[in-house]
């Protein structure tokens, strides 16, 4: 082989493994850190941290829900079977009743303020008793958004 392309190889793994590892994931007692000065300073670095990070989790699984229901949307668009429509208009009407988070396991309403979620979210990591540092943060998260604001079941089922 040659060393150009040696060399060539080596610098490309370098530069691909540093990216990789170039986000590193919150864990949960980081998180619960920050989280710790939301109700003495909420206009501190820490709290408004807390506060974006929670949103930020909202925002991806409200964003990620959106994707997936265009992308099945797009595939029954193709060439769909009566029953394929039917599903369809179902998912449609699920989303409406249960909200833009129905399947990331979790249903926030119109009337659930960002600052009631945080609220939530706060209180939780201040009660773990053990905050395991391989745990992430949005387990964490997810894990009490999951508790504290379940879907409905579907009345139609």
């Amino acid at each position: 082989m040659n060393s150009k392309t040696i060399l060539i190889g080596a610098i490309a793994l370098v530069l691909l493994s540093g990216r990789a590892e170039s986000v590193e994931p919150l864990s949960t007692p980081e998180l619960a850190e920050h989280c710790a000065y939301y109700h003495a300073d909420r206009e501190g670095k820490d709290a408004i941290f807390c506060v974006r990070y929670v949103q930020g989790f909202i925002d991806g699984a409200v964003a990620t829900d959106a994707r997936v229901l265009e992308n099945i949307a797009a595939e029954f668009d193709e060439d769909e079977s009566f029953s394929e429509r039917a599903i369809r208009s179902r998912i449609g009407s699920r989303i409406s009743r249960r909200g833009p988070t129905v399947y990331a396991d979790f249903c926030l309403g119109e009337p659930d303020s960002l600052e009631e979620v945080v609220e939530k979210v706060v209180k939780d990591l201040a009660n773990r008793k053990v905050l395991d540092k391989d745990l992430l943060a949005r387990d964490a998260v997810f894990s009490t958004l999951r508790r504290e604001y379940p879907c409905s079941p579907d009345s139609d089922n």
